[in-house]
C-alpha cells in the first residue's frame, strides 16, 4: 500500500509502521520512542527480540537525545560520515527503550541520507526505528515492490525509489578513544582508521550485539552456491542436474543457464546485488549460482552479505 510523506507521518503517529526508502536498503520504520509500534516491527519481521534496532535521527544534533555520551572520536566519524550509510553504536541513556535496544547497554543510531526520509524525520519530529523491511534473515528491499513481496499489500510503503548504496550500512561502536567495526558496509574501515588515527580494535569478545551477526542473513529462498572461479561456474551450470540461474560480475563467458551480469565495480555491485538476487529468485529455479568478487578491501562487504546469504547452517 502506496502513501505520501503526509499519510506515512500520520500513521506513524498513530503507533502504526511504515516502510521507507533510505539510500542503503528499505527499512520498516516506527516511532522509536514507541513500544507499541516498536513491537508491530518484531511481529511483522519476525525478528528475535534480541536483535536490536537502529535508530534513523535527522541530524547528529539529536545523538544527546539517545546517547549517554558522545566522545570525539564518534563526533568526528558522524561529521565525516552523516549523513550516509553509517551507523554509530554508542552508550545509551537509560530513557531510551529496551525493546529499541534488545535490553543492552548501546543504541544504535544513523542519520540516512535519502531525501525523502531526512525530509520525513525533519516533519514529523520523530525518531524512527528502521530495520530492514523484509523478514527476518531474507534478501532485503531496496525498492517498494520487494518490500510487497516479502511483507504484503498491506503494509505502508513510502515509495522513494530504488536504493543508491543498496547494502546496509556500516556498524561501528566508539567507547571513548576506541572503536570497532561491527559490521561492513559501503563505508570503509580504510577511511575510518584515517580519521581515527588508530585501527580498529580487533578484540571480539563481549561486542555490543547490533543488526546483520546473524549467520545466516540477507537470503534468498532459493539455495545459493558461490563460486571464486567464472569457469567452474560454467562447468557446474553446464553438469548439474538440478535447474539453476547464475549472478555474474564483470566480463567473461557465460553459462548455459539464465544469468545476471554486473558491472565489476564495487560501488556498483554493492547498488545492484539485492536487486539481481530478488530478480534470480523469482525465476523459481533450484539453486542460484554466485560468482564472488575478489576479497580485495573494496569488496568486503559485498562478500560479507553474499557469504551470509549462502549459510544454511
Amino acid at each position: 500500500m502506496l502513501v505520501n510523506i503526509k499519510q506515512a507521518i500520520a500513521l506513524l503517529k498513530q503507533s502504526q509502521v511504515v516502510a521507507i526508502p533510505t539510500e542503503t536498503v528499505y527499512g520498516l520504520a516506527a516511532d522509536a520512542s514507541n513500544d507499541e509500534a516498536l513491537q508491530k516491527i518484531y511481529a511483522i519481521k519476525e525478528r528475535p527480540a534480541d536483535n536490536p534496532l537502529i535508530v534513523h535521527i535527522a541530524d547528529a544534533n539529536q545523538v544527546n537525545n539517545w546517547a549517554a555520551e558522545f566522545p570525539p572520536l564518534a563526533q568526528k566519524l558522524a561529521k565525516a560520515f552523516w549523513p550516509g550509510p553509517f551507523t554509530l553504536v554508542l552508550p545509551a541513556k537509560d530513557s531510551v527503550s529496551k525493546i529499541v535496544r534488545s535490553g543492552q547497554s548501546t543504541v544504535a543510531l544513523r542519520v540516512p541520507s535519502h531525501a525523502l526520509t531526512l525530509q520525513l524525520l525533519k516533519q514529523s519530529g520523530l525518531a524512527l526505528a528502521a530495520p530492514s523491511a523484509n523478514k527476518f534473515t531474507q534478501l532485503s528491499p531496496t525498492t517498494a515492490a520487494h518490500v510487497a513481496a516479502s511483507l504484503g499489500d498491506d503494509v505502508a510503503v513510502l515509495d522513494g525509489g530504488a536504493c543508491k548504496v543498496g547494502i546496509e550500512s556500516t556498524i561501528v561502536s566508539v567507547k571513548g578513544d576506541d572503536w570497532q567495526l561491527l559490521r561492513l558496509g559501503m563505508v570503509s574501515e580504510a577511511s575510518m582508521e584515517a580519521l581515527a588515527g588508530r585501527p580498529a580494535l580487533k578484540n571480539q569478545q563481549n561486542l555490543p550485539k547490533v543488526p546483520g551477526q546473524h549467520s545466516l542473513h540477507y537470503s534468498p529462498k532459493t539455495p545459493i552456491k558461490l563460486f571464486v572461479s567464472r569457469d567452474v561456474l560454467i562447468n557446474f551450470a553446464k553438469t548439474s542436474q538440478k535447474s539453476c540461474a547464475a549472478l555474474l560480475i564483470g566480463e567473461g563467458a557465460k553459462p548455459i543457464c539464465k544469468y545476471v551480469d554486473l558491472p565489476k565495480q564495487a560501488d556498483d555491485v554493492a547498488k545492484q546485488l539485492y536487486s539481481a538476487l530478488h530478480e534470480l529468485d523469482a525465476l523459481n529455479v533450484a539453486q542460484l549460482l554466485v560468482e564472488t568478487p575478489p576479497a580485495d578491501s573494496e569488496w568486503l562487504a559485498i562478500l560479507d552479505r553474499l557469504m551470509r546469504a549462502a549459510c544454511q547452517n
